[in-house]
C-alpha cells in the first residue's frame, strides 16, 4: 500500500490549501485515514481523522473550524480542506493509512497507522 501526498505549497495568511492524498489500494473503505503535521523543531502530531465510511471525524483544537477532511471511496483519495491559514500552520504534512475492522472509528495515535505518504510542505506567509 503507497499513499502519494499532494497540494502543498506557499500560501499567504488567511489564504487557503487543499492537500489531496491518493492511496494505492482497491480496498480504500477498509482505511481509517489521518493527516499529520510536523512543523520545524516540533514532533508530528494529528491534525484531523477520518474513520473508513467518512462518517466520522476528528479535528485538533487548533485547526477546528477552519480545516475539513473528507474522502472519496471511488477515488481512494483523502482531501483535507484548509481555510483561514495562519503561519503557525506552516508544517509537512503527512497523510496515514490503518487498516480498520470498526467503520465508525477514527484514530488518533500515530503509532496506529499502518501506511504513511511521503508529505507535502506547506508554508503560510505572514
Amino acid at each position: 500500500v503507497q499513499l502519494q501526498a499532494s497540494g502543498g505549497g506557499l500560501v499567504q495568511a488567511g489564504g487557503s490549501l487543499r492537500l489531496s492524498c491518493e492511496i494505492s489500494t482497491r480496498t480504500f473503505s477498509s482505511y481509517a485515514m489521518g493527516w499529520f503535521r510536523q512543523a520545524p523543531e516540533k514532533e508530528r502530531a494529528l491534525v484531523s481523522g477520518i474513520s473508513r465510511s467518512g462518517g466520522k471525524t476528528y479535528y485538533a483544537d487548533s485547526v477546528k473550524g477552519r480545516f475539513t477532511i473528507s474522502r472519496d471511496n471511488v477515488k481512494n483519495t483523502m482531501y483535507l480542506h484548509m481555510n483561514s491559514l495562519k503561519p503557525e500552520d506552516t508544517a509537512v504534512y503527512y497523510c496515514a493509512a490503518r487498516n480498520s475492522a470498526y467503520s465508525g472509528s477514527y484514530y488518533v495515535d500515530e503509532d496506529e497507522y499502518d501506511y504513511w505518504g511521503q508529505g507535502t510542505l506547506v508554508t503560510v506567509s505572514s
